[in-house]
């Protein structure tokens, strides 16, 4: 059945029929499965960020309708909504989003404390993480007094605190410069191959896709292409780069 699961999706903004409505998406299915990593690719404009927000609750679609888990996300009210968010989906976004006046371990802790995790139990798995992602000795620093690649490091161990089944990233490596970006995306890499953990990200470079599995590009509001990694990381982006040039430029999008 998949992890999730989307049928028909579209998402018009304005007057459904009328002439000047804005078509995101027309028309997408698609399936994910667990323990996937799927990049999201396409022109600007394409509907890309627009499809990864429906697929996580953010925004409601025109029509169609996604299911985690079996279960039909749009019908849930707004409070079993964030419920399910919060237990089950992870998100990181290109500007980090974490609590300027929090602490480094604060930010991480913060999903396990609206759970109202025990205080053991949330010092031994934020310790844990910490170390797994390279910023451990941070814990008592504030975000802006650390560096943008550091900031993104909490930000992914603060989306997997509470073991999600399933990761929505937003242009992770946007802010930051290439050797922040490959640790971030060694980061995803390692929770998708050691902890299973299922990635859907959204991204226009190309070095960040090559680390997927699979890439999905978007076009015009419909599933343009998708393409399934062999080989070699560098062999990827090679072909991710030809599957680019037949598509269309890729920039920022809705």
């Amino acid at each position: 059945m998949g992890l999730v699961r989307a049928t028909n999706i579209t998402k018009v903004y304005g007057e459904y029929k009328a002439e000047n409505a804005t078509r995101a998406l027309n028309g997408i299915s698609l399936q994910v499965e667990e323990g996937e990593f799927i990049g999201v690719m396409g022109p600007s404009g394409s509907g890309k960020s627009t499809l990864v927000n429906i697929l996580s609750g953010i925004t409601a679609p025109t029509t169609g309708s996604v299911e985690i888990e079996g279960k039909e996300i749009n019908k849930m009210s707004q409070d079993e909504m964030a419920v399910f968010r919060r237990r089950k989906l992870g998100f990181v976004f290109q500007d980090f989003n974490l609590l300027e006046h929090l602490t480094v371990k604060e930010n991480i802790m913060l999903p396990m404390v609206l759970e109202k995790c025990q205080k053991e139990e949330m010092e031994q798995k934020t310790e844990v993480i910490m170390k797994q992602f390279g910023i451990e000795g941070l814990e008592n620093k504030y975000p802006y007094t650390i560096s943008g690649g550091q900031q993104q490091r909490v930000a992914v161990s603060r989306a997997l605190i509470n073991d999600p089944l399933l990761v929505f990233a937003d242009e992770p490596t946007g802010n930051l410069d290439s050797k922040s970006a490959n640790a971030v995306m060694k980061c995803f890499c390692q929770i998708n191959e050691e902890e299973k953990t299922t990635i859907l990200m959204v991204t226009h470079d190309v070095f960040a896709a090559s680390f997927c599995k699979k890439i999905i590009f978007i076009k015009d509001g419909k599933i343009a292409m998708e393409i399934v990694r062999k080989g070699t990381r560098k062999e990827f982006f090679d072909y991710i780069l030809d599957c680019q040039a037949i598509i269309g430029g890729v920039n920022n999008d809705l």
